[in-house]
């Protein structure tokens, strides 16, 4: 969803890269060779204008949940959100970036960055992209970003939803052309890199496993176990009501037979 950015002021989608400002060049130590080509610092940061709206930002922060935790036990991805990824084959920092909505990348490391610098990161560019189509980005979406990703990027899958009018398209590349994925009968679409389905749920765009079964986020699994231990809680309570019962009309027969001269311990 989000256009390419410099900061401080986002450039327009119609354009793949713009100069920093200069108030933020003097912001940020930097390198000239005798070339006078100017290498950015490895911390560089990303400078993403935020999330349209609220929607978008749920949204994102959705896909990033449940991912991270039904991966919590691996320790080969990143997944980053409105994260920008520079890929200046001159490693510039002025040129060549975007700032997908959410990405993944597999078989790397998984730990913080301030940003996706493809020269730091062994060449590898994302596995797969998620756009959040919008009323101000979602011609560029379809586009530029389509054209981008499968050309230069060459990531396998890249997917766009709109928060708004629940469009959801989904694209595999296919000899450097992205081909549409065919939906299941219930609409959701199989996502070779990542094992899982990606597919709609309450309004919003989820995954799914090989099943089918949503993937849960993790509030949502410790609501779940929270409803199990109430039900075996429920049960327990149950089972010592049942046997506190039985035990009373035991000893209501034992007194009846007591009454008749009958001492139970002889039957």
């Amino acid at each position: 969803m989000t256009p390419s950015a410099t900061a401080p002021n986002p450039p327009s989608d119609q354009t793949l890269t713009k100069p920093l400002d200069q108030t933020v060049t003097e912001e940020i130590a930097v390198k000239a060779d005798e070339s006078g080509i100017i290498w950015p610092p490895s911390d560089l940061y990303s400078d993403e204008p935020p999330l349209e709206t609220t929607l978008h930002l749920r949204q994102m922060m959705l896909l990033l949940n449940c991912l991270d935790w039904l991966w919590k036990d691996r320790e080969d991805y990143f997944a980053g959100g409105n994260l920008t990824i520079y890929y200046s084959p001159r490693q510039r920092k002025d040129e060549d970036f975007r700032g997908p909505d959410f990405f993944v990348v597999l078989n790397t490391q998984p730990h913080p960055r301030r940003s996706w610098m493809v020269w730091e990161e062994e060449g590898k560019y994302p596995n797969v992209i998620v756009e959040l189509l919008s009323d101000s980005t979602a011609e560029v979406d379809r586009t530029l970003k389509k054209t981008l990703y499968a050309e230069t990027f060459r990531t396998p899958e890249y997917f766009w939803f709109d928060p708004d009018s629940q469009e959801f398209q989904g694209f595999a590349l296919v000899r450097g052309h992205y081909q549409p994925i065919e939906p299941s009968a219930n609409g959701q679409m199989w996502s070779e890199q990542l094992q899982l389905h990606l597919g709609l749920y309450n309004q919003t765009l989820r995954f799914f496993d090989a099943e089918g079964a949503l993937v849960a986020t993790s509030a949502e699994d410790a609501l779940v176990a929270e409803q199990v231990a109430l039900v075996a809680e429920q049960a327990a309570l149950v089972a010592e009501q049942t046997l506190h019962a039985e035990r009373q009309r035991s000893e209501r027969l034992a007194d009846k037979l007591r009454e008749l001269g009958i001492d139970p311990n002889d039957l």
